[in-house]
């Protein structure tokens, strides 16, 4: 007698945990780059937001869910922990970090299901929920080298606030002083913002080791450069002295963060390649749209929680062909 077990019959050998840790590997160049450069507020930013991730996640599980089975080890708390500290200020008080910890954790999160069924990425819609409740501390940014400094650290305006004052004067003189320092922000010398924006060079060694892993694939990385490059270039070729060029919008701020480690999130992205292109030029779109018209100099956080609640959508019209369907059986 034949016993067939039930699917899946072929294993990949991934897990959660493999990926999640994967990630997190990959975002080590990174985080190196990160301490070095804003040295004892990025270890402790750091260090509050992992903490208070996984605590929030076992009292949650224990005590709300009453489940004996911890969910600690799958490594997505820990991952949330490190994406919400990569996108915040080095001198962010403590009690902010805890309170954006928990609505990640808790509101974003947990309050969905848990991992796979959250319809936002935690650590960016924590990161947002943070800039609305707290503008001035969120937008107070340390200057980097720093080193030994925490709250009383001296702050500076980033490459973006400089890039969107010389863009609301016509300031040609301003633009152009920024595009000269555009190397050293691609290899992360002396540039001011969050932890996760120090070097572009940095997370594009994250980006080849995670499609050397297979972990993710090339399709919305790549289609976010690509939208917000081309978007940025028509907007720079029309008006130089206003708009900065595609390379520096790549270099500077979360661009590189979000495209590579938050817009790529299993769950609110989408599942074909079809939908995830379309997916990344939209948030590559929307970021220069923001940056260039919009309220705040940075876009890319918004950009993506926006395309996060579009990804429903874009499943339901980008399915792949049924087996043995008419259509497929013309294919």
């Amino acid at each position: 007698m034949l016993h067939i077990s039930s699917s899946p019959h072929i294993h990949s050998g991934d897990s959660i945990s493999r990926n999640m840790y994967g990630v997190l590997i990959a975002l080590c160049p990174a985080l190196l780059v990160g301490f070095a450069t804003f040295g004892l507020g990025a270890l402790i930013v750091t260090a509050t937001s992992i903490s208070c991730c996984l605590l929030f996640e076992w009292l949650l599980v224990k005590y709300l869910f009453k489940s004996q089975k911890q969910t600690l080890g799958d490594g997505s708390a820990l991952l949330t922990g490190v994406l919400l500290a990569m996108n915040l200020p080095s001198n962010l008080p403590m009690w902010i970090i805890i309170l954006g910890s928990l609505f990640a954790i808790a509101v974003v999160k947990m309050s969905f299901g848990g991992l796979g069924c959250n319809l936002f990425n935690p650590a960016l819609a924590a990161r947002v929920f943070l800039l609305i409740s707290f503008p001035v501390q969120m937008t107070s940014w340390p200057k980097p080298l720093q080193l030994t400094q925490y709250v009383d650290a001296e702050t500076g305006a980033t490459p973006l606030a400089l890039m969107k004052a010389a863009a609301k004067g016509g300031d040609m003189e301003g633009m152009l002083a920024q595009t000269k320092h555009i190397w050293d922000y691609f290899l992360g010398f002396n540039m001011g913002g969050s932890m996760g924006e120090a070097s572009a060079l940095a997370l594009l060694i994250g980006l080849v080791y995670l499609l050397w892993r297979r972990i993710i694939t090339w399709h919305i990385p790549v289609s976010i450069f690509v939208g917000a490059a081309g978007f940025s270039g028509i907007l720079h070729i029309m008006a130089p002295n206003t708009y900065a060029s595609p390379l520096m919008h790549l270099f500077t701020g979360g661009l590189m963060l979000g495209a590579i480690f938050m817009a790529t999130d299993y769950v609110t992205s989408p599942m074909t390649h079809k939908g995830q292109l379309i997916y990344g030029v939209m948030i590559g779109f929307l970021t220069i749209l923001i940056r260039s018209f919009g309220a705040y100099p940075e876009g890319v956080s918004f950009a993506i929680l926006i395309m996060n609640a579009f990804t429903p959508l874009i499943n339901m019209y980008c399915k792949p062909k049924r087996f043995g369907s008419q259509e497929a059986a013309k294919v």
